[in-house]
């Protein structure tokens, strides 16, 4: 690995880099063993949405599509088997570096159904399958934050499975998320699990929040609130931070730490700009702090690496300075309840259309190979 780019400097500054990508071409061609030699990359997260993506373009899924029809599999059965070998084949391209950093990377995400997202016990079923189906060590269970969720992450912990939790948006369900997870670990403390082995990130979204908040502040359309453009999502994420230091140096995690348990890594999701006037390393440079997960789409991981500017540490020193541009926020009447809650129940929605494209790819596949 090179020492001197800027994606080397991210990770030396404890930022570990996941490709937020995945499909069987990505795998047999070499080109993710190249991002791990090249691009610092050391885990990989995966959505519904990447693997309709993957599915609709490339022929790299037509010898199994046609295995599954003369098997006679159903739409569901086919779409387990492509998603969950595709997460196989890439833990094994990632398992050295597992090995290497004794569990903490070399991790590959897959999410449980999204329609499952209010279905607690339908959740945990599903994730139990998954980790078993997949059966590797260094697999991640994707479950979102919604309150159901939160009862799923404690019993997958509970049982000892590393769970990737998405679709943070706010700094009370961070909390919750964070709870549940210590909830899960004392339980499987009690149940005589080897701390050590489990892992867990809490996936918090941020250009989301500026998407949504940058719309309202439009609509007020003052200076004021056009100075506040595009800030909502670096400052949430930075709070997020601070909440994630405070859990971690409760009593109750020291507890757990000293027993072997892992903290539950702060990571970055959505970290591409969607607004083109914006600097395309922005959510990677303002967030970059030790301790940390960024998951990047290849093109912000590409921007990163050839002109992306690392500073060091871009959050701790900067709490008040994030406090103060939420209260500014709500000063101008945007509310923060009302935009996390929102860019919840819409980001489980486009994973549940993203997840009835994939089952429609899949089935017309199934069709066209009887």
């Amino acid at each position: 690995m090179s020492t001197t780019t800027p994606t080397a400097a991210l990770s030396a500054l404890g930022v570990s880099i996941w490709l937020d990508d995945l499909s069987r071409d990505r795998i047999q061609s070499g080109d993710l063993q190249k991002l791990i030699d090249d691009r610092n990359v050391v885990g990989v997260t995966t959505n519904p949405t990447i693997f309709a993506t993957a599915l609709a373009k490339g022929e790299a899924y037509d010898a199994h599509v046609a295995e599954y029809a003369k098997a006679g599999m159903s739409v569901n059965e086919a779409v387990l088997e492509i998603t969950t070998g595709d997460v196989t084949a890439a833990c094994e391209i990632f398992r050295p570096v597992y090995d290497a950093t004794n569990g903490l990377d070399g991790r590959v995400s897959i999410e449980v159904e999204p329609g499952l997202a209010h279905d607690a016990a339908g959740t945990i079923a599903q994730a139990k399958a998954l980790w078993a189906k997949v059966d590797r060590p260094n697999v991640m269970i994707k479950i979102p934050a919604t309150v159901e969720g939160l009862e799923a992450i404690t019993a997958c912990t509970a049982e000892g499975i590393s769970v990737n939790v998405t679709l943070i948006f706010s700094l009370e369900r961070h909390r919750e998320v964070i709870n549940a997870y210590l909830s899960g670990l004392e339980k499987a403390k009690d149940a005589g699990h080897d701390l050590s082995t489990i892992h867990s990130v809490a996936s918090f979204f941020v250009s989301r929040v500026d998407t949504e908040v940058d719309k309202r502040l439009e609509a007020i359309g003052t200076d004021e609130a056009k100075a506040l453009k595009s800030k909502a999502g670096v400052a949430n994420a930075r709070l997020a931070y601070q909440v994630y230091e405070q859990a971690f140096d409760s009593e109750r995690a020291k507890v757990l730490l000293a027993a072997g348990a892992n903290k539950q890594r702060p990571l970055w999701a959505s970290t591409g700009v969607k607004d083109p006037s914006l600097p395309d390393t922005l959510y990677v440079t303002e967030l970059a702090v030790p301790e940390t997960v960024n998951t990047m789409p290849e093109k912000t991981l590409e921007a990163t690496f050839d002109h992306g500017v690392i500073p060091g540490d871009n959050v701790t020193g900067r709490y008040a300075e994030a406090n103060a541009t939420l209260d500014a926020l709500a000063a101008l009447g945007i509310s923060y309840d009302d935009v996390t809650a929102l860019l919840e129940k819409e980001g489980v929605e486009k994973f549940i259309v993203s997840w009835n494209e994939l089952l429609d790819t899949v089935a017309a596949a199934l069709e066209a190979a009887k």
